[in-house]
């Protein structure tokens, strides 16, 4: 499939999903060191997709979807850990898990196909 924008690909959608829920969930977290890391491997994950879209050239645009499943495990492992921490409800971050583990199984997906 051919994407005419970033906007288009669902690993960038599911990205968007996954860091407006992120930004909301550790809102009001005191951590701010947790807080900051965790928020932005989360947008690290939709400006990568994004900013290897914009590049027009295959093994660059693989490249950035390289970092971009990089920081979703990032996501993930935090997430990991603010479950262990009680940093958040064991149910939100299993839900935010699973969302993570979908995005970085269509960034594989996307990278084969490039």
């Amino acid at each position: 499939m051919r994407y005419e924008r970033f906007e288009d690909i669902k690993a960038w959608q599911g990205a968007l999903d996954l860091t407006v829920d992120v930004y909301s969930d550790f809102e009001e977290l005191k951590n701010s060191g947790f807080k900051d890391q965790i928020q932005r491997a989360s947008v690290s994950i939709m400006n990568n997709i994004a900013g290897g879209f914009e590049r027009k050239s295959n093994n660059e645009f693989k490249q950035f979807l390289f970092i971009a499943k990089g920081s979703c495990g990032e996501v993930k492992y935090m997430l990991v850990l603010a479950k262990r921490l009680k940093k958040i409800r064991e149910g939100k971050a299993d839900e935010l898990y699973n969302l993570s583990e979908e995005i970085s199984k269509m960034l594989s997906g996307l990278i084969k196909t490039l």
